[in-house]
């Protein structure tokens, strides 16, 4: 395995507390969110800033658009982008605080990580960008999860890039990961707002272009696309950051978070199948 997806499969679970555990709707709430699909897109575009809906829909890919669009920029007139800032960061450092995570693991490897947060390639990443200018908290359990998450998002728009340099849209990509048989197609379809219309014509399109079969499995020419993607995504991953850690830097953070991410698995939060594409150890 390539060591950026070593690492990507470490701190994505940390990561993805954010959209998991079970208080994150509440704490959108709470500042006057409505709903999780609000909090979500108003926790995630936070560091942007009072975007609109079409920033949002070009840099998350895969959404689609009227969905982000009852959220933003709705969700602004009910809460300020520094508010989604805290509460996103309070809600994950919890729910990692409540399934074990070692505090001081935490501590460690955020300071280990904040000079590679620092030195990372920002071209053409808007959200690791944003998400990189952003102080790290004192609190060192709130510090890695925000590392965890500039370091993902820095992942996800090289990911957008090589989609795009790929002949992809957001859309499509859904589409070859379904055939591929890492999601339920319907499941996938509902989660990010498209209507079975448009799911099927993009299918209908990948079946043209040789990519998807008729029943919606990938055929040979759509698994060498995808793992095209894959492997530009690794490769811009390494070459625009996490090189620095090195292999040898690699293993040994893997190695050090193993306990906590071990526990944060064991504890139910993150469901086995997930958007997001990450697979239990």
């Amino acid at each position: 395995m390539h060591p950026a997806r070593r690492l990507w499969s470490s701190l994505e679970p940390l990561h993805d507390v954010v959209y998991f555990a079970p208080g994150v709707r509440d704490a959108g709430v709470a500042i006057g969110l409505r709903g999780f699909w609000m909090t979500y897109f108003a926790f995630r575009a936070a560091p942007l800033g009072p975007v609109g809906a079409e920033p949002v829909v070009a840099a998350f890919a895969g959404f689609e658009p009227s969905m982000v669009a009852k959220a933003l920029p709705e969700a602004w007139a009910r809460a300020t982008p520094a508010a989604c800032l805290v509460a996103r960061s309070e809600v994950s450092a919890a729910a990692l605080r409540k399934v074990g995570v070692d505090e001081a693991v935490c501590a460690t490897v955020a300071a280990e990580l904040g000079p590679v947060l620092a030195a990372a390639d920002g071209t053409g990443r808007p959200l690791h960008a944003a998400n990189a200018c952003l102080p790290l908290p004192d609190d060192p359990v709130a510090a890695l999860w925000q590392v965890a998450t500039t370091l993902r998002e820095h992942r996800g728009d090289g990911h957008v890039a090589a989609l795009v340099a790929c002949g992809l849209s957001g859309l499509e990509a859904l589409l070859l990961q379904v055939g591929f048989g890492r999601f339920p197609g319907s499941q996938l379809r509902s989660v990010r707002g498209w209507s079975e219309h448009a799911w099927d014509s993009a299918a209908t399109g990948l079946a043209d272009r040789g990519l998807l079969t008729g029943d919606g499995g990938l055929t040979a020419a759509g698994r060498e696309l995808l793992a095209e993607v894959e492997e530009r995504t690794d490769a811009a991953s390494w070459r625009g950051g996490l090189s620095a850690v090195g292999e040898a830097g690699v293993d040994r953070l893997v190695e050090v978070l193993a306990p906590s991410v071990s526990a944060l698995w064991a504890s139910g939060v993150l469901p086995e199948i997930n958007p997001t594409g990450l697979e239990r150890a």
